[in-house]
């Protein structure tokens, strides 16, 4: 009787083990959702860069302009591309997600982040 109660008492620990580990791994990323708002960092950096224009006096400061919004334009691809790893969820643009959830993300201020650290660097 002490074996049996034992064998359950093991394979009832093996099994809730079992099954905490498939919700944390495989269950719960499958249900978080990241939204970005790419036409906001658009924005931002859009009025950034008029403004670096319109307050440039030589030639040299405009096409200083115009190479931060080329490198602002190869980073951003990448950094979209990270961000289903960073946060291990799906990532959609907030503009195809008709309402908000407990399990969406807004993953705006990390690409924003993203940006600046990768221009500083």
């Amino acid at each position: 009787m002490k074996t049996i109660a034992l064998s359950v008492a093991l394979s009832t620990l093996v099994a809730t083990c079992g099954l905490v580990v498939y919700d944390r791994l495989v269950v719960r990323p499958g249900r978080l959702i990241g939204v970005v708002d790419v036409s906001e960092v658009y924005r931002t950096k859009e009025t950034e860069f008029a403004a670096l224009l319109t307050a440039s006096n030589s030639d040299e400061e405009r096409q200083h302009a115009l190479d931060l919004a080329s490198a602002f334009a190869k980073r951003l691809p990448a950094a979209l591309d990270e961000l289903p790893a960073d946060c291990q969820c799906l990532v959609v643009l907030k503009s195809a997600v008709a309402g908000t959830t407990a399990n969406t993300l807004d993953l705006t201020p990390l690409l924003k982040a993203k940006l600046e650290r990768e221009r500083k660097s």
